[in-house]
């Protein structure tokens, strides 16, 4: 049952039940994030809500880590107080779990048990087996469920790749063995069920990158998922090729490296600069690797293009590499930053001039062998938007695959045993980190937010005395509305008049009730502004006896 990841992507999290009713045990696999965009203004993050979970905590047998994207484990430090379960990652996750705990001041406070890739343990009642894929991180796992009632394959995020850069391929062999062996269900990415083929290598990506260093004359800056470890690798080789100097720019990155060193998945001795050592290094021999690859304004590419970082700066002659998909949502956030360069004279290149990205998730092609592979008696579209899941249902039923099953956030299927079916619901949806507050989507707040966004506020004061009469002259502030109407009488003027008249026709026995009052005075009042204007602001009123 997922409450994150299915009918969109991002802000995974997939729960696995074994048993019935109040016995049922359940593990959870990932706790994710996702980021908010222009409907969601002033929200930190985006989180599940979780509140079923927290309600079965008991029964919570521990969480899984498949891999450390934000979307899979970027929940964890928010949610865990709520969830209490110990967590399980790999080595490369579960040292980035720790450097965030470190850097919230939350080092040692949550259970975390690493486990080896490619291990066997058991997780409460559930037999887990790590299986080991190709990504765009390092240590990306399958996961293999096996129980009593059936066995399920979760894939978490992959992709064929026989060059990966860093890691292994995606283990062939195993997950023959695994299919061998029988597979209730496949619960399977869906990210890139509508291309066609096979995604290119993360070999062919470092070919390219190569070229351009080496083919430029003044500095190159490349810019990336911080967390692609494979990526930094291919610009540090290129880097070598070209005799030049690696400065890393971006908290985000600096924290990778360190802890891809760390894991082994980056060499120790490669010399890596600081943003201190730039301005010291002739443009010919600089690439920088910045964070800031989906137009993030704290970022440091946004910041360098804006010509407000401290300490990096590009100059007309250089070129900036975009090594990265613009996630749907980012797009004006990444145009703007490229205006930005392109307005210095900085050359960009993008996945629409060279093979600088690839994807790490599974076209057709590659969904196919895995089915094959698996064989399993039933496939679970994951990790999609709604057209992605429909697809990826069609596909594997073309593919031969006996059974389907669609599903949604909040939905229950029973994977085993017999035919995956839709056996309950339950509440799911989103909550939003507000600052220092967690708050439900469905909460007013950010929903006012947006519709200041658009109509303004106007607050209005009101003094009356304890017979209902007028204390003192009704004040009354705008904010986010036009100074005048189209006949140049000031809005302000306006919105008083309104308060005026509506006063005046409350007799005064009744103004001694301030609801009353408040009510006509805000009616008058947006009735008034949108005449004159054609919006209705958000309007409050206060109401003083004194």
């Amino acid at each position: 049952m997922p409450l994150g990841g299915v009918g969109e992507i991002g802000m995974n999290l997939y729960l696995y039940g074994l048993g019935r009713g109040d016995v049922r045990q359940w593990l959870m696999i990932d706790l994710g994030v996702s980021f908010p965009g222009e409907k969601e203004p002033g929200v930190d993050l985006i989180l599940p809500d979780t509140r079923f979970i927290e309600e079965e905590r008991h029964n919570l047998a521990g969480i899984l880590l498949t891999h450390a994207h934000e979307d899979h484990f970027g929940a964890v430090i928010d949610l865990w107080s709520r969830l209490r379960a110990p967590v399980y990652a790999t080595p490369f996750t579960a040292g980035l779990l720790t450097a965030k705990l470190n850097e919230y001041g939350l080092n040692g406070q949550i259970p975390l048990e690493i486990v080896k890739l490619g291990s066997r343990f058991e997780v409460g009642r559930f037999d887990i087996e790590l299986v080991n894929m190709a990504h765009s991180i390092p240590e990306p796992n399958a996961v293999v469920i096996r129980t009593a009632a059936g066995t399920a394959v979760h894939t978490g995020d992959w992709k064929l790749d026989p060059h990966p850069i860093v890691g292994v391929p995606t283990d062939e062999p195993r997950l023959r063995t695994i299919g061998a062996e029988g597979v209730d269900a496949l619960v399977c990415d869906s990210t890139n069920v509508l291309r066609e083929g096979i995604s290119p290598s993360e070999a062919d990506v470092a070919e390219t990158l190569a070229e351009i260093v080496a083919q430029a004359q003044k500095r190159v800056a490349v810019t990336t998922f911080a967390s692609n470890v494979a990526r930094l690798r291919s610009v540090l080789a290129a880097a070598e090729r070209a005799e030049r100097h690696v400065v890393i720019v971006g908290r985000a990155m600096h924290r990778i490296v360190q802890v891809a060193q760390e894991t082994g998945h980056l060499p120790e001795h490669v010399e890596l600069l600081t943003e201190d050592d730039y301005g010291y290094l002739p443009r010919e021999k600089v690439v920088a690797l910045c964070t800031g690859s989906q137009g993030e304004p704290r970022a440091a590419l946004a910041r360098i293009a804006a010509s407000a970082h401290p300490r990096v700066s590009f100059a007309a002659g250089d070129t900036v590499v975009f090594s990265s998909r613009t996630i749907p949502g980012n797009e004006k956030a990444v145009a703007a930053v490229q205006n930005d360069l392109s307005d210095i004279g900085v050359r960009i290149v993008s996945d629409a001039d060279a093979l600088v990205h690839v994807s790490g998730h599974p076209r057709r092609g590659e969904l196919e062998q895995m089915y094959d592979w698996i064989r399993p008696a039933s496939v679970i579209p994951m990790h999609g938007e709604a057209r992605h899941l429909r697809e990826h249902a069609v596909f594997a039923r073309a593919c031969g695959v006996p059974h389907t099953a669609a599903s949604r956030n909040g939905v229950m299927i029973r994977l085993a045993p017999d035919v995956p079916d839709v056996i309950d619901d339950v509440p799911s949806g989103r909550l939003y980190k507000d600052g220092r507050l967690y708050v439900s989507a469905d909460d007013n707040t950010v929903r006012e937010r947006r519709k200041l966004s658009y109509v303004g506020a106007v607050a209005v004061s009101v003094v009356l005395d304890r017979r209902g009469d007028i204390a003192a002259e009704p004040q009354v502030a705008l904010k986010g509305m036009p100074d005048a109407d189209g006949d140049g009488a000031p809005l302000e003027e306006i919105a008083l008049q309104a308060v005026a008249g509506a006063l005046a026709g409350i007799p005064r026995p009744r103004r001694r009730d301030r609801e009353t009052v408040g009510e006509a005075v805000r009616r008058s009042v947006r009735a008034a502004i949108y005449q004159a204007w054609g919006k209705r602001p958000i309007c409050s009123v206060l109401v003083s006896v004194v």
